[in-house]
């Protein structure tokens, strides 16, 4: 491995973020490309994780949009701070009949929209704030419109806000986006990206993890829980368990003191690692195969 490629490997290890060659060999080269990175992958396997150790890593801040059906981009970039204008105003009427000049309308008109009553939303902020991590978690539940401004963002990396004009980033944000791939993202959008698929850890990967995040829980304990995990993840499963639901039922089998899984602790504690009805179901069952024989 490039020996920079390890240094941002070990960096993120520091955060407590272990991963494997490729996903820093890709990381490493969104940066030194100043690429979007896209990453697709089963909830769960620690996609939005990246993102955090990575703002934690490169010391700067972190700024998450939260995508959603039906978002637009108003909530990704401004909108002004109403309240605020409506107190001007007043203020301004309030001066005029104590006495003062009457402001010119032009003027006031002007002054609503001063920037100290603009409201910056993740976009925005990661341009104005640049170096910073922006992470746009999930953008696969958004719309092809969405989508298309963004492309139209990442590709210039500025904005233009009509009453005050261009805000370009000096620097362009780390930018990360998350897909669970719910439905495929459009082509031109991938292309401006590079890519990489996180699949769910293999079993010595995943106790490195857990002992990583969770080093309260004894290594005997955490070997057990990832061999269960790992055999539940081939069973059919309607939702089956990510990284970060490994690391749920190892801390509540910890915090109740348990050293060594058992059938019963186990069977009490599934409400850590599924959250289906019909998966509890199953994973009895597999658990009463697997801790019986």
């Amino acid at each position: 491995m490039d020996d920079r490629v390890a240094g941002l490997a070990r960096r993120l290890e520091s955060t407590g973020y272990l991963c494997d060659d490729s996903l820093a060999t890709v990381l490493f080269l969104a940066l030194e490309m100043q690429r979007p990175l896209l990453l697709e992958g089963e909830p769960g396997t620690g996609k939005t994780a990246l993102a955090e150790a990575l703002a934690d890593s490169l010391e700067v801040p972190l700024i998450r949009l939260q995508c959603y059906e039906g978002i637009d981009a108003t909530q990704a970039l401004y909108d002004w701070d109403f309240p605020r204008q409506i107190l001007h105003l007043r203020a301004l009427e309030a001066a005029s009949s104590a006495g003062g000049s009457a402001p010119d309308v032009e003027e006031a008109e002007k002054s609503l929209y001063d920037e100290r009553f603009l409201l910056a939303r993740p976009v925005l902020a990661a341009l104005q704030q640049s170096p910073a991590v922006l992470l746009v978690d999930e953008i696969d539940r958004a719309d092809d419109e969405f989508e298309a401004f963004l492309l139209e963002v990442l590709s210039t990396y500025q904005v233009t806000i009509p009453e005050l004009g261009t805000v370009q980033a000096a620097v362009p944000p780390t930018v990360v986006l998350t897909s669970n791939r719910t439905r495929e993202l459009h082509d031109a959008l991938k292309r401006r990206c590079l890519y990489h698929w996180i699949d769910h850890p293999g079993l010595e990967r995943e106790v490195a993890i857990l002992r990583s995040r969770a080093p309260e829980v004894g290594e005997k304990l955490s070997r057990q829980v990832v061999v269960v995990v790992q055999q539940l993840r081939d069973d059919d499963l309607l939702k089956p368990p990510g990284v970060a639901e490994t690391l749920d039922w190892a801390r509540a089998l910890h915090r109740l003191g348990t050293t060594e899984l058992d059938l019963e602790t186990a069977a009490r504690t599934i409400g850590a690692l599924v959250k289906y009805r019909e998966d509890a179901d199953r994973v009895r069952a597999a658990l009463d195969r697997m801790l019986t024989t």
